[in-house]
Formats: C-alpha cells, structure tokens, sequence
C-alpha cells in the first residue's frame, strides 16, 4: 500500500474539490484553506442549478494552459477546431472580459453570448438567449500532474427546455462532450508541434 504524503492529500482533495464545484482552490506555493476557497467561490459566476437542463463534463488535456486557454478564448477562431460552429463574430473587440458579447452560430442555434467572468488560465464564463433559451456556461481549467483538467458546466432554461427537457438533455450532454473532445484534440495537436 503506498502512503500518501501531506502535499500529495492536499493536492488530491484541492483537485476533487475543485472538480467537484464545492470549492475553487487554485493557490499559488501557499496552502489555500477551505474557508479562503469557499469565500472566493461564492463569488463566481455559477450556472443556474435550478435549470430543467444541467451538463456537467470533464477532460484531461495533455498540453500547457496557455495553449487550452488560447483555443478556448480566441473565439473567432472555433470554426476552425469546433466542425459545429459555423460563424463567430465579436461585437467587442479585444480580450474576452467580462461584458464582451460575441454572436455565433452552431447546430441551427444563432447565439448571443455575453462573457460573465474571466479570470485568466482559471475560469470562464459567459451566458444569454438563442431562441428561448437561456444559457449560463462555466469553464474551469485546473493544472493537474498529469495535465489540464477542464471542467465545463452549462444549465438551460427557457420554455422550449421545459417542453422538451430530454431532448434538450441529450442534445447539451452531447455538446459539451464534442466540445471537449475538439479541444482536447486542437490543444494537443498543437502542443505537439
């Protein structure tokens, strides 16, 4: 049996804590407590837990954060690594912050998101309407000893989500796995080069 040092629990339960949603604890060299962590998780934006639909996906990654967070952010360029969006056009120009909206299109969905929060290499969030229904999508991304953890989580509401819930279920759940399967595959790719 092997034995488990006091830095590798820490790490661990950091992880399946941050994994989990119950606490954000990306520190520095510095042990982050719970109580910090809780504190500076309750001020993320979160998605909607009373939504009809919630998806909630993992991946591990195998290239460095800047390099995730490059593909994710540069929106404009998700046609190129994403075979379901079709068009990405930003109204805001720059760096996505929180406020930026882009418009794009995937899957018959035109899409107007507004970005909720950013906090570099960590979290992202945006959020808005396509066609009655509302959506709030959260991104984290967590460096791990064996690679990137991205989590992502979206919830759904509107009045098409309550007259279709499953449909709209299995048609988020499979989004979000192609989602991060693409940039699984487009950040490894290019991590290789």
């Amino acid at each position: 049996m092997r034995t488990l040092t006091a830095a590798a629990i820490a790490a661990t339960t950091a992880l399946i804590l941050t994994a989990s949603g119950t606490a954000y604890a990306l520190g520095g060299d510095r042990p982050v407590t719970t109580r910090t962590a809780v504190a500076k998780h309750a001020a993320d934006v979160q998605i909607d837990r009373t939504a009809p639909v919630i998806t909630r996906d993992n991946i591990l990654i195998h290239a460095p954060l800047h390099t995730i967070w490059k593909i994710q952010t540069d929106v404009e360029k998700w046609p190129t690594w994403q075979p379901h969006v079709e068009v990405v056009v930003k109204d805001t120009p720059g760096r996505l912050r929180p406020g930026s909206v882009f418009r794009w299109t995937t899957e018959g969905l035109d899409i107007a998101s507004t970005v909720k929060q950013v906090e570099y290499g960590k979290r992202l969030a945006w959020g808005g309407p396509a066609q009655g229904i509302t959506a709030v999508h959260v991104w984290t991304f967590t460096p791990t000893r064996d690679g990137i953890l991205v989590h992502t989580e979206e919830s759904w509401t509107g009045a098409p989500v309550v007259a279709n819930q499953a449909a709209l279920q299995a048609a988020l759940d499979d989004s979000l796995h192609n989602w991060l399967s693409n940039l699984k595959h487009e950040a490894e790719d290019q991590a290789a080069q």
